[in-house]
C-alpha cells in the first residue's frame, strides 16, 4: 500500500494571505485555521506553502479512502456528465441501489424486506432524521428521549439537543425539549431511566468527540433488551464509527454482534469525501416517516449516492474492513508502549492516544505533531484522535509512531529538567 508522492507547488499567496483573507470573509465558527490545505493524494495533503503532510484524521474520519482515489473520482465524473441532480419528485438507479447496499451492510439481522433508508447530506441531518422517527413513534405518550452524557450527535436544533456538552447547547437554548442524559456506559442508571414513558435511546457505540471511549462489554446488548422491554426504539449513532472505520461495516457489529437497533445513522466515510448521510430503519420504525413528514433538497442526489457505491465497493474489494481492524489493532498496541502515553482506546483505525499530564496538553502536541508533518486532533485536553484513511500503509503508521515517541521524549525530558530546576531553587 505504498504511494507515490510529489511535491505540490506553493500556492500564490502561501498560508498567511489565505488565512487572511479567510478571517475577512468567512464566519468565526471554527475559528481560524492554522493551515491552509490545497491538495490531497492517497493518504498526503498539501498546504499554501508547499509543507506536506501525512494526513491522519481524513477529515474527522471522512475520507476513508484516502484523497484523489480513481474509483471516487470516476464514479463522481461520469454519474455528473449523466444526470447531476433530480429533485426528490424522482429517483434515480444510484439512488435506489445505495439504499439496498446499505440495508443490507448496517442491519443484516433485520428481517428481509423491513427496512428503508433515508438519505441526506451528513451526520447531523442524518440524527435530526432519527430524532423525528423517535417523536413519531413516541407521540403525546412518550415524550422522553435518552441520550448519553460526554455523546456528540451534531450542530443542528434537535441533534444538537441530543448532545451533551453544555458549551455547545447553552447558547442556543432553548432547545427542542425531552431529551435527557444518562451516564455513558452505565447500565444501571440506564435501567432506571427507562420506562415506558421512553420514545427512544440514542447511543454513539464509541463516543468520538469524547476522546474515543467506546461502549463497555455488554452495554449495547443491555440498552437492546431495555429498550425492547420498554417499547422505546434503540438509535445507534455509526455517523463516526461506521463504514469499516472500526473494522467492520458497523462499530456496533463487533461491540454487540447480536444487537438488531430500530434505527442506525451514518455519514464522514460513507461518501470518501463527498458530503452524504443516512438514516437506516427496520420494522416499525422504518414505517413512521410519510410523505411530506420529513425531506431534503439534495438527500440521495445521484451524484453523492455514486461516491458512495463508489467507497462500498471499493472497501469490499480492496479488503479494507480487515486492514482497518489489522492494522489499528497492531498500531494501537505499539503507540501505548510509547514513554509519555498513558493508554489507547478504540477499534480498527479509531483510536484515541491518552497522554500522560507530564507531557502536557495535546492540542499543543497535535500543533507540534503538524509542524513535524502529521496531521491529527486533539478532541480533548489529554487525548489525542487517530482516524486516518483506511489505506495507511504499515511504513506511514510507524513513521508516526517514531516520531510521537521522539516528541513525548523530548516532552518528558524537559519536565524532568524542569522538576529537578524547582527542586534545586529550594535547598
Amino acid at each position: 500500500m505504498t504511494e507515490t508522492t510529489t511535491t505540490a507547488p506553493r500556492s500564490a499567496g502561501g498560508n498567511a494571505e489565505w488565512r487572511d483573507r479567510y478571517a475577512s470573509a468567512v464566519m468565526n465558527t471554527f475559528g481560524t485555521p492554522s493551515r491552509v490545505l490545497v491538495r490531497g493524494s492517497g493518504t498526503r495533503v498539501w498546504d499554501a506553502d508547499g509543507a506536506e503532510y501525512l494526513d491522519l484524521l481524513a477529515g474527522i474520519a471522512v475520507n476513508c479512502l484516502g484523497h484523489a482515489h480513481p474509483a471516487v473520482i470516476e464514479a463522481v465524473s461520469a454519474q455528473l456528465a449523466s444526470l447531476g441532480h433530480v429533485s426528490n419528485f424522482f429517483t434515480t438507479p444510484a439512488q435506489v441501489r445505495l439504499a439496498e447496499e446499505l440495508i443490507a451492510l448496517t442491519l443484516p439481522g433485520a428481517e428481509p424486506g423491513a427496512s428503508r433508508v433515508f438519505l441526506a447530506n451528513s451526520g447531523t441531518e442524518a440524527n435530526e432524521g432519527a430524532l423525528k422517527i423517535a417523536r413519531r413513534h413516541g407521540g403525546p405518550s412518550r415524550p422522553r428521549v435518552l441520550a448519553l452524557e460526554q455523546a456528540f450527535h451534531g450542530r443542528t436544533m434537535g441533534a444538537l439537543a441530543m448532545t451533551h456538552k453544555a458549551a455547545y447547547r447553552e447558547p442556543f437554548e432553548p432547545l427542542p425539549g425531552g431529551i435527557e442524559f444518562v451516564p455513558a456506559g452505565d447500565v444501571s442508571a440506564l435501567r432506571d431511566a427507562m420506562g415506558a414513558d421512553v420514545a427512544a435511546l440514542i447511543v454513539e457505540p464509541i463516543q468520538g468527540e469524547a476522546g474515543v471511549r467506546p461502549m463497555p462489554d455488554g452495554y449495547l446488548e443491555a440498552a437492546r433488551d431495555l429498550t425492547r422491554d420498554a417499547g422505546a426504539l434503540l438509535i445507534i449513532d455509526e455517523v463516526q464509527t461506521g463504514m469499516g472505520r472500526a473494522g467492520a461495516w458497523m462499530a456496533h457489529h463487533l461491540l454487540a454482534p447480536g444487537v438488531v437497533p430500530d434505527v442506525v445513522t451514518l455519514a464522514k466515510g460513507l461518501g470518501g469525501g463527498i458530503p452524504i448521510g443516512a438514516v437506516v430503519a427496520t420494522g416499525q420504525a422504518a414505517e413512521l416517516l410519510g410523505p411530506g413528514q420529513h425531506g431534503t433538497t439534495f438527500g440521495g442526489n445521484p451524484v453523492s449516492a455514486s461516491a458512495a457505491l463508489a467507497v462500498i465497493n471499493t472497501l469490499r474489494s480492496e479488503g479494507l474492513l480487515a486492514r482497518a481492524a489489522d492494522l489499528g489493532r497492531r498500531w494501537a498496541s505499539e503507540i501505548a508502549r510509547v514513554p509519555g502515553v498513558a493508554s489507547t482506546r478504540g477499534l480498527g483505525l479509531l483510536i484515541g492516544v491518552a497522554l500522560n499530564p507530564a507531557v502536557g496538553p495535546a492540542p499543543a502536541i497535535a500543533e507540534d505533531l503538524a509542524r513535524a508533518g502529521f496531521i491529527v486532533n486533539a478532541p480533548g485536553l489529554d487525548t489525542l484522535r487517530l482516524a486516518p484513511p483506511l489505506i495507511l500503509s504499515d511504513e506511514d503508521a510507524d513513521a508516526f509512531t517514531s516520531e510521537l515517541s521522539t516528541l513525548l521524549a523530548k516532552r518528558l525530558a524537559s519536565a524532568t529538567e524542569g522538576a529537578s530546576t524547582t527542586a534545586g531553587s529550594h535547598d
